[in-house]
């Protein structure tokens, strides 16, 4: 089978978009509810999906006397009905994190045995949900994300960070809730999906100590805000222990994802090789393997006959120079990396995208990369190597017309990237 430009484009795309479908609230929250309670039913959430997780809860139990109070980022905020739907920042949180995280502490409290917390949780969370600990501001909260996000620091780390230094995270939202019985529903973008990684785990138990969290920050020589460092010397705010009634249940995943772009290559008759859903490392490093395994694939042969896709998902991360003016993500900072580890090598197309349609800070959740990728951005004037040593890939790929946009999806299964030999 051969491909042309046209045709290599709309199979990715395909895929990329099945990927992000799988993982739609609309179609998942319904499947995974608990039964109705004897008390009172409280809706909470948080993370980029929750608004739409809300709505599809509030759709499916109509004929069910409930409230709540949800917060996503500004700009994915969806009609839920009965529950309240407010907007926070992120990757850094503002005030409206604070207020969020303290609402929702407080319809949690003083509740009974009878009653029930359905949690909605997605990516995101983390940073919409805050509650400094100790004498933390908000503005020592914003420091110490800013630190995380440009460390190059994994999601697991900067997670065990951020849940020592809150209130709110780690279990203690389950904490608060006790003796409620709270039933979590997940939508995860973390690889390995673990729930008490995802949203820093509000209702999830904590797994990871006061230790790990001081081991990161020396690890990447962070210089957390004093408050901060007193939080971690005092022995964490995760630390603390209280019992919790919960369970936690999956109701879509990277995995999913993937095998659902799978479906779709297999439906142009191109073979799919699911590499793993859990890839993590740096994004330009990566992008470099990456297109050594795309090569040899080729030209060396792959173990199946016929086009095939390379299916992956996880996050890569970006460590950000002080100072740093580029615009990009690390999809695209990944898909320039892979451009240029290709060389112009024919028959090889690829697209890498955030699921939650927002790669890093940009309006793009990705981009492509074609075989002659490195030819146009030459032609517009931009030197591939340059634009990557600056972490300026959005402006490449936007140079030469290649980003893909979808807005917010409103969803988060973390990002999916496939590689097509054909």
């Amino acid at each position: 089978m051969t491909f042309s430009d046209t045709s290599a484009r709309d199979a990715l795309r395909q895929m990329f978009d099945a990927a992000v479908t799988s993982a739609d609230p609309v179609r998942v929250v319904s499947n995974h509810l608990p039964d109705p309670p004897k008390g009172r039913c409280i809706v909470i959430g948080a993370g980029k999906a929750s608004a739409a997780m809300a709505a599809a809860l509030d759709a499916a139990w109509s004929d069910v006397e409930l409230s709540g109070l949800v917060v996503t980022r500004y700009g994915h905020a969806v009609p839920a009905g009965r529950i309240e739907i407010v907007e926070a920042a992120h990757p850094v949180p503002d005030a409206m994190s604070v207020e969020a995280a303290t609402r929702i502490l407080e319809k949690v409290r003083d509740l009974g045995p009878d009653d029930l917390v359905i949690a909605l949780i997605s990516g995101g969370g983390s940073a919409l949900l805050v509650a400094p600990a100790g004498n933390m501001t908000l503005a020592d909260k914003k420091e110490v994300n800013r630190m995380l996000l440009a460390s190059g620091a994994t999601i697991s780390e900067m997670n065990t960070v951020r849940k020592q230094l809150s209130n709110i995270k780690g279990g203690r939202l389950a904490q608060a809730a006790y003796p409620a019985r709270v039933v979590t529903l997940v939508i995860s973008d973390v690889p390995g999906d673990n729930s008490s990684e995802i949203a820093s785990g509000p209702t999830v138990s904590n797994e990871t100590g006061v230790v790990e969290a001081r081991e990161i920050v020396a690890r990447y020589k962070l210089a957390l805000p004093p408050e901060a460092i007193a939080v971690l010397d005092g022995g964490g705010s995760a630390a603390a222990s209280a019992p919790i009634n919960a369970e936690t249940r999956l109701i879509a995943s990277p995995s999913t994802a993937l095998h659902a772009a799978a479906q779709v290559a297999q439906s142009h008759g191109i073979r799919p090789l699911i590499l793993g859903d859990a890839l993590e490392g740096e994004a330009r490093e990566v992008g470099t393997v990456f297109a050594g395994i795309a090569l040899s694939a080729r030209d060396k042969g792959l173990p199946v006959a016929g086009p095939a896709v390379l299916l992956s998902g996880g996050e890569t991360s970006v460590s950000l120079p002080k100072g740093s003016t580029g615009r990009g993500g690390r999809n695209t900072e990944f898909l320039l990396s892979l451009a240029i580890g290709l060389s112009g090598a024919n028959s090889i197309w690829a697209i890498a995208g955030d699921t939650d349609g927002i790669d890093g800070l940009e309006d793009a959740a990705g981009a492509f990369v074609t075989p002659d990728t490195l030819t146009r951005l030459q032609q517009v004037g931009i030197a591939p190597r340059t634009a990557l040593s600056q972490h300026d890939s959005y402006t490449a790929f936007k140079a030469i017309g290649d980003l893909v946009v979808t807005g917010p999806t409103l969803t988060n299964v973390n990002d999916i990237r496939a590689i097509l030999i054909g």
